[in-house]
């Protein structure tokens, strides 16, 4: 940069600021228009990027190296009768898939149904009741904090025991123990042999409110008419797919699907239930990025209507300015550095109350928040292009003006 350039940089600049110095009030207002835009933009994105983070937080509790397969699938496209009508799995199908897959670490059936769940008194409704093996606990990475977990044993003699989730065991047993005690389940008697530690919500189901029992004591206890679904994992992450299609082939040959006729089962992956969350946050993403625009489109116009009032009181300056030699560059300089300044000004006001708005949101509201750094970097500087690109006009007719006429303007 020559040092003409750069004089004229800090003579605008110095200009700049003190005209804004000057006009508070208007500089404040003219603000006010982008700072919306801003903050509007920012506390959506914040809170639909705090939900990304919290989605996914909730999928890795499903385990990333897990596949369910059951006759549903998670995401259903057409007649639910074509899936209802499916044959259920057999526990030799289980037997079958164990022995014949070469990725398999572990494989689990798993039952379940609602019920109610009543300790001393106290009665909790709408409980999940899950009847599985003890592999479940490791391949859906469910923690034990008291006792222990389901075994073989409980399983092979059919025993009425019980594994609590952490909001169960916190609601019926507040400051006991449960392991040890006895509750009700639907009015049956389950000993509780063990507590899992909490796995949090996901998509706003509570993964706690659960009780785990074995597989082949809860079809003796609540009846035999249900198919079961089968959770699997894999030894290495990076084996899924290729899992997944192996696991495709010894179901329809266990299950004697025919040569050319659609699969019978649905394998499910947690990332399925991502790349439907993503398809309904984009058109949410998407509206609140159009929303910020058109905001920051109006202020943008708010700040060229005020360069341009400004340029119309201030002609006898710029006139005497142009007479006593100043460039055309430095007339235009100050001018795009008072918008430009303005905007960057409203960004960053419109950045602390969107940040603030929503956090704000994330402590009274389940909602997550969580802005990242380039957001806020990006927010700022789109709002300094803004006020940039909508100064130049003013600037421009500033620098036009006619010496001799702007010394004539009244």
């Amino acid at each position: 940069m020559s040092r003409a350039v750069r004089v004229d940089v800090l003579e605008g600049a110095r200009i700049a600021l003190f005209s804004l110095g000057a006009n508070r009030m208007r500089t404040v207002l003219t603000t006010v228009g982008i700072g919306i835009g801003v903050a509007t933009l920012l506390a959506i994105v914040g809170i639909i990027q705090g939900l990304n983070v919290s989605f996914e937080k909730q999928l890795a509790s499903m385990g990333t190296n897990t596949l369910y397969v059951s006759k549903f699938p998670w995401v259903m496209m057409g007649d639910w009768w074509l899936y209802r009508n499916r044959k259920n799995f057999t526990l030799n199908q289980v037997e079958q898939i164990r022995a014949q897959s070469t990725y398999l670490s572990g494989i689990a059936p798993t039952v379940g149904r609602t019920g109610d769940v009543a300790f001393n008194g106290e009665q909790l409704s709408a409980v999940d009741i899950t009847g599985t093996t003890h592999e479940y606990f490791s391949i859906a990475s469910f923690q034990v904090t008291a006792g222990r977990p389901l075994t073989e044993a409980d399983d092979a003699v059919t025993r009425p025991v019980a594994v609590l989730g952490a909001s169960v065991a916190s609601s019926l047993f507040p400051g006991l123990n449960p392991v040890g005690r006895t509750l009700r389940i639907d009015g049956k008697p389950f000993q509780v042999v063990g507590t899992v530690a909490p796995k949090g919500k996901l998509m706003g189901r509570d993964q706690d409110l659960v009780v785990f029992v074995p597989f082949k004591t809860f079809y003796s206890s609540f009846g035999k008419s249900r198919g079961f679904s089968m959770a699997i994992s894999i030894t290495r992450t990076e084996d899924l797919r290729k899992a997944e299609d192996q696991l495709v082939g010894i179901l329809r040959r266990v299950r004697g699907t025919p040569p050319g006729a659609p699969d019978d089962f649905s394998i499910n992956r947690p990332e399925m239930l991502a790349q439907t969350y993503q398809q309904l946050t984009g058109a949410l993403y998407g509206v609140a990025v159009g929303v910020g625009f058109i905001t920051l489109l109006v202020g943008g116009i708010g700040i060229m209507n005020i360069m341009l009032v400004s340029v119309r009181e201030r002609t006898r300056e710029i006139g005497i300015r142009r007479a006593l030699g100043a460039r055309k560059r430095t007339i235009v300089l100050q001018f795009l550095m008072e918008a430009s300044s303005v905007s960057a000004l409203g960004g960053l006001m419109g950045t602390i109350v969107g940040l603030g708005t929503a956090k704000v949101l994330s402590l009274i509201t389940p909602l997550a928040a969580d802005v990242q750094w380039t957001t806020v970097a990006g927010g700022v500087g789109f709002a300094a292009v803004v006020g940039l690109l909508f100064g130049i006009w003013p600037a421009a007719r500033a620098a036009n003006l006619d010496p001799v006429e702007a010394l004539r303007y009244e």
